[in-house]
């Protein structure tokens, strides 16, 4: 399975767009890009690679897999 690049394995979080308005009123576009970050998982038994924001790992929603330890 690959990593989607800007998507959140948990909450599905993506790309945001919309307008930077100036002073004088000029609109161009922008995006707002969530803050990911790959982490190790375990995961039906399996330790894989996942993007997850911030947000889900403060939250607890994910925990990351312990370092030098093979899935069981």
């Amino acid at each position: 399975m690959a990593i989607n690049r800007s998507r959140c394995y948990t909450c599905n979080k993506g790309v945001a767009f919309g307008n930077n308005v100036s002073h004088a009123n000029n609109k161009t576009r922008r995006t707002w890009k969530p803050n990911l970050q790959v982490a190790r998982i375990a995961s039906e038994g399996k330790i894989i690679k996942v993007k997850v924001c911030t947000s889900c790992l403060n939250a607890g929603k994910v925990q990351r897999a312990p370092r030098g330890v093979a899935a069981v």
